[in-house]
């Protein structure tokens, strides 16, 4: 199977300049918050997200170079997922994140709070100082939805009333906003036309939505290993992916499960076991197809390249991670 840093190799040098200018961008003038922070960048990620930005502005550039701004908004956006990626942990009380503790495992709830926070501040300094107003609308939006997604999340645990659609939009808000948004910023500094960016958008959109069902969908067939957390947590603690919304409309007995919380001992595990059984798993490889296939579709307007053909080969990658 094809990694995912292999499907990058266009843009491979522009992303090591990226490693070694996030840790440059945070600074020093605080200790704790530098170790936190070179804890999360020494960690060797995919970094998806800026690859996408850096493919697309490389595919839509008539010579196929970028601009130090495309560089910087590639920088922001890992510092945005990034930021989040620690509330998240704190939220989600999780202790490993890629196979390796979190940073409030590490340096307490405190200082992952107050991490993210700088994160986020120092993500919004650099934003503002590409001088461009309609990408520092884009990424401020991102920055409110994932604010809103967790909130949301947070007030539907345990709510088998959840429709897919509402599992959707929260599934936009928490990953696909920031792939779409970026997209979008990436062509708004390279100065295409409205439609165009609105295609980046689109493929930003898909593609998240497709990363985020495949993603729920290893929660419930991966090992612990493997997802670098314990397997099945998101039914564990709670929030309903689609999977579990799927099997709901089969398995009559998982209302039950899911609304008593799993406090009997087994709840959990048979919880699992009726998803297992059902067609929910499959149900959401389906729907994750259709998104991934979608993202694609607007692709079509770039010429080609190499950088297409990644970014092609990326939304493939996606599903195959499934299998």
């Amino acid at each position: 199977m094809t990694s995912a840093l292999s499907l990058f190799s266009p843009v491979e040098a522009d992303l090591h300049l990226l490693s070694d200018n996030l840790k440059q961008l945070i600074g020093a003038r605080h200790p704790i918050l530098s170790a936190a922070a070179e804890h999360l960048f020494g960690v060797s990620g995919k970094r998806v997200r800026p690859a996408i930005v850096l493919l697309l502005s490389r595919a839509a550039s008539t010579d196929g170079d970028i601009t130090l701004k495309h560089r910087r908004l590639a920088e922001i956006t890992e510092m945005i997922h990034t930021a989040s990626l620690v509330h998240d942990d704190v939220v989600d009380e999780s202790e490993l994140r890629r196979g390796i503790p979190t940073v409030h495992s590490s340096f307490g709830n405190r200082i992952a709070v107050l991490a993210g926070d700088f994160l986020f501040a120092q993500s919004s300094w650099y934003l503002a100082n590409l001088d461009n107003l309609e990408v520092v609308k884009l990424l401020s939006q991102v920055i409110m939805d994932l604010a809103e997604g967790e909130i949301r999340q947070g007030l539907n645990r345990f709510d088998t009333g959840l429709s897919l659609d509402a599992y959707l939009e929260k599934s936009y808000y928490k990953t696909a906003s920031l792939i779409a948004n970026s997209s979008k910023a990436a062509a708004v500094l390279s100065e295409t036309s409205d439609s165009v960016a609105n295609d980046f958008y689109q493929y930003g959109r898909h593609l998240g939505l497709a990363f985020q069902i495949v993603d729920d969908i290893l929660d419930f067939t991966a090992s612990e290993d493997s997802l670098g957390k314990p397997a099945a947590s998101d039914l564990k603690s709670g929030n309903l992916t689609a999977p579990a919304l799927y099997a709901l409309e089969e398995q009559p007995y998982l209302e039950t499960l899911i609304e008593r919380e799993f406090a009997q001992d087994g709840d959990l595990e048979q919880a699992i076991a009726l998803v297992q059984d059902s067609e929910g798993i499959q149900r959401s490889r389906e729907l994750a197809t259709y998104h991934a296939q979608t993202a694609v579709k607007h692709l079509q307007v770039l010429p080609s390249s190499e950088a297409r053909q990644a970014l092609i080969n990326l939304a493939d990658y996606v599903l195959r991670r499934l299998y």
